[in-house]
């Protein structure tokens, strides 16, 4: 008998849980973004889960349909490396905001990175504690005005894709809560690529840092002001794509008229250049969202997977010395040894 095919829907991914972020927040967009997403993947929600640190994005994991794991702060790369390595059939992402992942979290989630962990994490950036109500975070501006930086903040802030692309993450990428389409579009090129995936989400706080990237994503601002990359084609933007990116001398791009430069002399986009250098001084092309920026995904390249060569290697030791017995060594005394 042929398995019936289900068709599932954004209500078979809702847990039926009252979704708590304060009103306006940009985290609702994002989980409704990924919601409308899920069925179109063909992944069934059991085959699915959810990791999350603290804070308010780290609530996700609980409006999810799915299986979840709610950690203690910043630890969420680290716990989803473990479901990822014991569970390797199962679709593992992890959610976490800027201060759960770049403070105390910053150390798992370059090493998850680093390692090629098949993980889809997602950083949501609103460039300040929310959930602790308004300290600075590690992405907050210098200058900074907050409860805990009462004379403006003296912290040069973290840039998450250079930090991303410096681990060499094999999947680098950059949405905004503003846009559903291109969230859904970006975050199902990070559910599709074999090995670990980041993605920066900016996303408002409109109690603790409303408007912080208005500078770039207010609708007025767009055209000029977010540079769209497209895999194999010059980067231009403007509402007449009048605007482009060139390298100079150093090999740093910078933003030129194309009418000055000409089209032939604009920088063509490559997401699956092996070394991460053009990546990353793209990441560097806008200091903050004030400047013209780039969004899309900046990397996109195959290496061997962690969790998959884990397994490659357990299995070879199971073939060369037979099965082991965990059992009889953990009862047979207060010492061992193993050959």
């Amino acid at each position: 008998m042929t398995e019936e095919t289900v068709t599932l829907t954004k209500k078979d991914f809702e847990s039926g849980e009252e979704v708590r972020w304060c009103p306006g927040c940009g985290d609702y967009s994002i989980l409704t973004a990924v919601q409308f997403l899920l069925p179109e993947l063909d992944v069934r929600p059991e085959n699915m889960v959810f990791v999350s640190g603290i804070g308010c994005a780290a609530r996700f994991p609980y409006y999810m349909q799915t299986y979840g794991v709610h950690g203690i702060h910043g630890r969420a790369p680290a716990i989803a490396t473990g479901v990822a390595l014991a569970r390797p059939d199962l679709h593992v992402w992890v959610i976490g905001g800027d201060g759960d992942m770049l403070s105390i979290g910053g150390n798992h989630l370059i090493h998850a990175l680093r390692r090629n962990v098949n993980l889809k994490i997602m950083m949501f950036n609103n460039q300040i504690y929310g959930l602790t109500k308004g300290q600075y975070s590690p992405t907050s501006e210098v200058g900074k005005v907050t409860k805990s930086s009462p004379f403006g903040s003296l912290d040069h802030p973290f840039n998450p894709l250079s930090i991303a692309l410096g681990a060499e993450a094999t999947f680098v990428a950059r949405t905004h809560d503003m846009d559903r389409k291109h969230m859904q579009a970006t975050f199902k090129r990070m559910h599709e690529h074999q090995g670990a995936a980041f993605v920066e989400v900016f996303q408002n706080c409109n109690v603790f840092n409303d408007g912080a990237f208005d500078g770039i994503l207010k609708r007025a601002n767009r055209d000029n002001m977010l540079i769209e990359l497209q895999h194999g084609e010059a980067i231009r933007f403007g509402a007449e794509k009048e605007f482009g990116v060139a390298v100079n001398e150093f090999g740093e791009p910078r933003v030129v008229d194309v009418e000055e430069v000409g089209v032939d002399g604009l920088l063509v986009h490559n997401e699956h250049r092996e070394d991460p250098t053009l990546a990353f001084a793209l990441s560097r092309l806008s200091a903050g969202p004030t400047t013209p920026t780039p969004v899309g995904v900046f990397r996109d390249v195959q290496r061997p997977i962690y969790d998959v060569e884990v397994q490659a290697q357990l299995a070879a030791s199971v073939e060369k010395s037979g099965p082991g017995n965990l059992a009889k060594i953990m009862s047979s005394g207060a010492t061992w040894s193993i050959e």
